[in-house]
């Protein structure tokens, strides 16, 4: 049972690995990196912290006892001077406010409190408005109201350039992470796309086997796979080959014997038998070359002689194939192999519709495209594919003149390979089956 992909609830997961490892890994990379971001935000803020209240002791002692020794009337000339950023000195009872419990209010009372050292009594309340605002009231030793205004700061700012620094850094993961991915996936679109292309009959290159360990060793054992394949595809083919070559001869001998009994029903069954393991050794051997291979070259042909030449042999016989259309153009193809496609194809259609057209058209992309056409009954649509596999009979006798071998549309797509074209068989609106190749 496969394991089922958790997915969170409004996310839409993505289709590609691809897709998955970039999201994984840049998601994983930009939590580590804000991560470390907040810790450093944290302790600028926790620094900027220590070092304000650090100063707010040492200098408000420093202030507040040089402020008590002065004479009321001087104090007014070094009230700005004592003054800092985040706070000031005020000679007066201040505003009214409200008492102030939050945790900051009492740090910074009580580092007032500690750098005054007790000697004179502090109220420190929060001064309603929008800006956050904090007043400590004290009475100096001649009974004069003192205030301390003071503006708690948060972190340092942050200088201009520091978004922008941040920007380039995730581009940097960005980029980073595209580049991991694209490096750990390449291989793996490589492997597919080498087995969407196998074809153990041509000997094309193999998959590169260079590249990390892991990738090496996967692409040998694809290599070594494919050559396994081939060398039991030919294998198979040869034993085909070998058994259907072999039987001529007793079958040779059987014909031959029968051939000189006395007529009789029983020869004639005899004879027929023997002529039809003739015919089905005769198209095994025919489907293993095919499958094999031969060792015929391209050539150049007209399209429209080619065509004629195959339908006037079979008008010569008595059998009704014609040509539709105009046919124009050459093809550099095998001409035997393609001879043989067309004429299982025409048999097939002269078999079970007594007639056959042939058409050649060349389609958006100049391929060119043959097509044999009848009016017989056609195959079901759910066993178009079937009917091009060895041995397939729609129907199930083994008569010769229903049934047949089986084999005709199978050396037919063999061959079609060969020449790297593509064959498909289609009902025809209105009854009847056309079998269409396409030469690239």
């Amino acid at each position: 049972m496969k394991a089922a992909i958790p997915k969170l609830p409004g996310l839409v997961w993505p289709r590609t690995l691809r897709s998955r490892i970039f999201l994984i890994l840049l998601t994983g990379l930009a939590l580590a990196y804000g991560l470390s971001f907040s810790v450093l935000y944290m302790e600028r803020y926790m620094s900027a912290k220590a070092v304000m209240l650090g100063t707010l002791e040492n200098d408000v002692a420093t202030s507040v006892a040089v402020l008590d020794r002065l004479p009321p009337e001087e104090r007014g000339d070094l009230v700005d001077w004592l003054s800092r950023g985040n706070y000031r000195f005020e000679l007066g009872p201040g505003l009214a406010g409200v008492p102030d419990t939050s945790s900051k209010g009492r740090e910074i009372a009580g580092k007032i409190e500690a750098a005054v050292r007790h000697r004179f009594p502090i109220r420190i309340e929060r001064i309603p408005g929008e800006v956050n605002r904090l007043q400590a009231h004290m009475t100096l030793s001649d009974g004069s109201p003192l205030t301390i205004d003071v503006t708690p700061r948060g972190v340092m700012p942050i200088a201009e350039w520091l978004p922008y620094v941040f920007a380039v850094q995730m581009a940097l993961l960005i980029l980073c992470a595209w580049f991991a991915v694209r490096l750990a996936i390449r291989p793996l679109g490589e492997l597919a796309a080498a087995a969407d292309a196998l074809d153990p009959d041509r000997n094309g290159p193999g998959l590169s086997e260079t590249g990390p360990s892991e990738v090496a060793h996967a692409a040998r054992a694809f290599n070594a796979m494919r050559g396994r394949i081939a060398h039991y595809l030919e294998e198979r083919v040869q034993i085909l080959a070998a058994i259907s070559h072999d039987l001529q001869t007793p079958i040779t001998r059987m014909r031959l014997r029968a051939d000189m009994t006395e007529d009789s029903p029983e020869k004639d069954k005899l004879v027929s038998d023997l002529a039809e393991i003739q015919r089905l050794v005769q198209d095994g051997i025919a489907y293993a070359r095919s499958a094999h291979g031969s060792g015929e070259k391209n050539a150049r042909i007209d399209l429209s002689s080619f065509i004629d030449s195959i339908a006037y042999d079979y008008q010569d016989t008595g059998k009704s194939v014609t040509v539709v259309g105009l046919v124009e153009g050459a093809a550099f193809t095998r001409p035997h192999a393609l001879r043989r496609i067309l004429s299982n194809f025409i048999d097939n259609a002269l078999k079970f519709a007594g007639s056959a057209e042939i058409s050649v058209e060349h389609n958006a992309e100049k391929a060119v495209v043959i097509s044999v056409m009848d009016r017989g009954p056609g195959i079901p649509d759910d066993m178009l594919e079937a009917a091009m596999q060895p041995f397939f009979r729609l129907e199930q006798s083994r008569n010769r003149e229903t049934g047949g071998t089986g084999l005709g549309l199978a050396i037919a797509q063999q061959l079609t390979a060969k020449l790297g074209g593509s064959l498909r068989l289609y009902n025809r609106p209105g009854g009847g089956l056309a079998a269409e190749v396409t030469l690239r």
